[in-house]
């Protein structure tokens, strides 16, 4: 996953210099940033983007504190120096000198308006639980393989914001350019604040990008903050499928918090190691229930799906500690090892990896490299349009990523797939809602807004469980329902060819997009991504029924840790049963003592409705308003 901070003048960009560039630590007063770092055993930062040849950088370079300053703290050349020194021997004043270090708008002339100035964006990248685990107590080809993934996803990501996203503008936005170049420095931690493993990297995004002309100006980082989920995704897709290739592993979804996404962890490591290494969760969850107790007594109601969110920031907030001090890796995993063993046994600690690949080719045994682009367009479409309504094309991509994670299990898939399946999704399932005005700026492709005709699912509550009251069914859930739907109208089209012309419209329909998309597929799709195989025997529609019962049907119930990502088993498990049969019970009671009430007697004088009618026949049905029939 991502998180994104801003790193802004004043006392932010001092946290980033000498806290994170210490691996989140305090930084010992008198010392260098390189021997404080090799004192503790830490990486040092390195430079990354395709911006860096314009600063006499180059890729994989370490970044020294101060270029770290000058850049990140004051928007300067990282050779500042030299070069303001060179001026001044050659006879520029000092004002001068300083104003040719400076990239883009001096910080100054920004403060002087009253604004404050955003000097760089901080992308921190974090894996899954239970890669986390696998890195801190595996051996060391298992961590290595875990941190070179980590590595490569980072790279791509960013190859794909320069490519896809990253942008620059200038005259109030009236003007705008690609700026494929960015400039970045990244930062290795190892440990949360409690000490224990939590591999993640900060990647610092300087707000300064070159334009066309060769003039540095500021990037549009509110571009870089719609991206982030479908970066994010990309990100958590390309390292699961790395390191899963390599080691011989799969995925199975984990839910988190009811309700919500589920995350794709490792088959075969315990939920107990993935809540050992995971405190900060279990002292959010302590400090949320006492901070929802307050706005339920203060708002007189449960919090929404966006008030939760708040609420679990504040949480996070008022429960992180003090910073540190960094130890070395080594040290880190002896102490993680002895941990884990007193709390798990020796057997479960290194029998870890064998058990995760006995897992993972268990799974791989039932789970083929193929994705079914017909039925994936279609459920991309529908959970997007169901969460969102109106939504642009980052939305579904980033859908269609999670759909790629959710069906190959960490088994690789060929490039461009997401973004193929993205596109059919908007070309056969969506419709724009974005009207081009004439003699205004066309949208760019990115910016048009979407929707779809697909039916809206009704919402629902669910009984809450361990004394939690009820909650209202979130709009996943109710997207997945939606998508369920579509899939089984799918799954009907297996009929005989006679019937098939009795089918429902919304079958017909999908059975011939199904067609469409079949008849291009080699025409148009970069990559093999059906059976190579067809039956000729099978439709297009039958076949997509075919991939979707075998992804269902690849993932048994043990290695599911009793939950699936399929809303239709949900309600098979013993204690929805069992909640089901007493809500039957109680409505079956409350209906027989509405039946047994005696009814009283209607008056004779009390004019019937059909007379009433025919009485009054332009008085207007009830609700529906006096101005209707007008």
């Amino acid at each position: 996953m991502i998180s994104v901070a801003k790193v802004q003048r004043r006392n932010a960009w001092r946290y980033y210099v000498r806290g994170v560039a210490f691996g989140d630590g305090r930084w010992p007063v008198g010392q260098s940033l390189k021997d404080a770092q090799e004192q503790a055993g830490l990486p040092p930062g390195v430079w990354m983007g395709r911006g860096l040849p314009a600063l006499g950088l180059a890729a994989g370079q370490t970044v020294t504190q101060r270029q770290m300053e000058l850049v990140f703290g004051q928007v300067r050349h990282p050779d500042a120096d030299q070069i303001e020194r060179e001026l001044l021997d050659d006879g520029v004043d000092s004002e001068a000198a300083r104003l040719a270090t400076v990239l883009g708008q001096p910080v100054e002339e920004i403060e002087k308006r009253g604004q404050t100035p955003l000097l760089a964006v901080d992308f921190t990248f974090r894996a899954q639980a239970s890669l986390i685990v696998l890195w801190a107590l595996g051996d060391d080809h298992t961590r290595q393989v875990i941190e070179r993934a980590h590595e490569q996803a980072i790279a791509t990501v960013l190859a794909w914001l320069e490519d896809e996203v990253a942008e620059t503008r200038w005259s109030s936005g009236s003007k705008r350019a690609k700026t494929p170049a960015l400039v970045a420095s990244r930062w290795r931690h190892f440990e949360n604040r409690d000490g224990f493993p939590l591999l993640h990297d900060h990647v610092l995004i300087l707000n300064r990008v070159q334009r066309p002309d060769g003039i540095w100006g500021a990037l549009d980082t509110r571009r870089l903050y719609q991206h982030v989920v479908a970066a994010g995704t990309l990100y958590t897709l390309m390292m699961t499928t790395e390191v899963c290739e390599e080691l011989g592993l799969a995925t199975v979804p984990r839910e988190v918090t009811p309700g919500l996404r589920p995350v794709m962890e490792i088959a075969g490591v315990d939920s107990g190691l993935i809540d050992w290494s995971a405190t900060r969760r279990e002292q959010i969850d302590a400090a949320l229930e006492g901070i929802t107790d307050t706005y339920v007594r203060k708002h007189k109601r449960l919090p929404d799906e966006r008030a939760r969110h708040g609420l679990g920031w504040w949480a996070a907030q008022d429960t992180r500690r003090e910073k540190k001090t960094p130890k070395p890796l080594a040290q880190l995993r002896a102490w993680w090892r002895a941990s884990a063993i007193l709390r798990f046994g020796e057997q479960m600690v290194d029998g870890l990896l064998e058990r995760c690949r006995t897992y993972g080719a268990a799974i791989r045994a039932r789970v083929g490299p193929r994705v079914d682009t017909a039925l994936a367009a279609v459920d991309v479409a529908a959970i997007v349009f169901t969460v969102r309504r109106a939504f642009a094309r980052r939305h579904v991509l980033a859908e269609a990523r999670r759909h790629l994670a959710e069906t190959l299990r960490g088994r690789a898939f060929p490039p461009g797939l997401d973004n193929y399946i993205a596109d059919r999704a908007l070309a056969r399932h969506s419709r724009q809602l974005t009207v081009v005005q004439p003699g205004r700026r066309t949208p760019a492709a990115d910016q048009i807004t979407y929707t779809a005709d697909f039916a809206w699912p009704h919402r629902w509550w669910i009984a809450g469980t361990d004394g939690k009251p009820p909650r209202e069914s979130s709009r996943y859930e109710r997207a997945r329902v939606a998508s369920l739907v579509l899939q089984n109208a799918i799954r009907d089209a297996r009929t005989a060819p006679a019937a098939r012309d009795e089918a429902p419209a919304a079958t017909a329909s999908a059975t011939a997009r199904a067609d469409d998309h079949n008849h291009h597929h080699d025409q148009a799709a970069p990559h093999a991504v059906d059976h190579p195989g067809r039956d000729a025997a099978l439709t297009p529609a039958q076949q997509a029924a075919a991939v979707h019962a075998h992804q269902q049907a690849a993932m048994p119930e043990e290695y599911l840790g009793g939950r699936t990502t399929d809303p239709a088993t949900w309600l098979r498990t013993p204690e929805n049963l069992e909640r089901l049969a007493a809500f039957t019970r109680v409505a079956d009671a409350r209906r027989r003592a509405i039946e047994d009430r005696a009814k009283p007697e209607q008056p004779a004088d009390v004019v019937k409705p059909a007379d009433q009618q025919q009485h009054h026949p332009n008085q207007p049905d009830q609700g529906r308003g006096a101005g209707r029939d007008r």
